[in-house]
């Protein structure tokens, strides 16, 4: 049993600081570091099972980068490791060499000794797996350094729960946000591409194209480039406040390239918007899409 208000006290703190990190990947370096310093031993690692028999993560404390890079591989869920992950039971040994179960060690891996291993458990889930090897003075892990362990990877499970359910909330979010950006392109951007089509296609039907009319092509092809970098840094205000109501719509006006059959007459204030840049934005996109589709589709001869 765990014997003082010390031991639980560093278990509480390790929980607490691994709880703070930022991803899944820290969250689990943080448990197998503190792991290892709470029963003093020299190496520590911390495994999550993949689902298929492999391993996802795979997290080291104690060995240097350096190592780490000789290392041609992580293990694959064989041996010892495999072992917990199957039969989520707590492996203690004295001595590694005199078990057979203990196989699997990829080249450049470095010698150990003891072997303390606990499966991190909540309810009927497996969430991962804690190993440690060698502890500091050279003694066999002992049934405190287990019962240790046992306590901390308790507590870890909850912590690891949270830090993926975070994650996976961040996935969601950025996925939300590529559909979102990928609509306002569609609404936004491809129509301005079909105006330039629409504009290069009249202008193939003249004998001669002046150098105003390429100006005024390649002018267009800028701001839509420009209009496609803002999506995708999401910076899409650009500073849209500086103008009026009457000039963004003029703008959009602008970028759709308007037949010369048709005459748009844009009844609006020549004011700044009295809203948010970005309730003006989504006005835009609808201004936009109905201007296009009058243009295309009802042969209006004013607008």
């Amino acid at each position: 049993m765990i014997k003082t208000w010390y031991q639980l006290n560093e278990i509480a703190q390790a929980v607490l600081k691994a709880a703070e990190a930022t991803d899944v990947q820290e969250t689990l370096q943080r448990i197998a570091t503190a792991s290892r310093e709470l029963v003093k031993c020299r190496y520590a690692a911390l495994g999550i099972p993949d689902g298929e028999g492999g391993l996802r993560y795979f997290m080291t404390s104690g060995l240097s980068d350096e190592h780490i890079k000789q290392i041609p591989h992580l293990p694959k869920g064989h041996g010892l490791i495999g072992e917990i992950m199957r039969h989520r039971d707590a492996i203690v040994l004295d001595d590694m060499e005199d078990d057979p179960r203990a196989t699997g060690f990829p080249h450049n891996h470095p010698d150990m000794t003891s072997f303390l291993g606990v499966p991190i458990v909540l309810g009927h889930q497996m969430f991962g797996m804690i190993y440690l090897c060698d502890r500091d003075d050279g003694e066999p892990f002992d049934a405190e350094d287990r019962t240790l362990i046992e306590t901390l990877a308790g507590y870890a499970a909850l912590t690891i729960a949270n830090a993926e359910v975070n994650e996976q909330q961040q996935q969601l979010k950025l996925l939300e946000q590529r559909e979102s950006i990928g609509m306002e392109l569609h609404d936004g951007v491809i129509q301005s591409l079909y105006g330039l089509g629409m504009q290069v296609d009249l202008m193939r039907q003249k004998d001669c194209v002046t150098g105003e009319e390429l100006d005024t092509i390649v002018d267009s092809l800028n701001d839509t480039i420009e209009e496609i970098r803002r999506y995708i840094l999401h910076l899409r205000s650009h500073n849209k406040s500086r103008y009026t109501i009457r000039e963004q719509i003029k703008n959009i006006k602008k970028r759709l390239f308007v037949p010369d059959r048709i005459d748009v007459q844009i009844d609006a204030p020549d004011v700044p918007p009295p809203f948010p840049s970005t309730v003006f934005e989504s006005i835009g996109l609808i201004i936009n899409e109905a201007l296009s589709n009058a243009i295309r589709h009802a042969e209006a001869t004013e607008i």
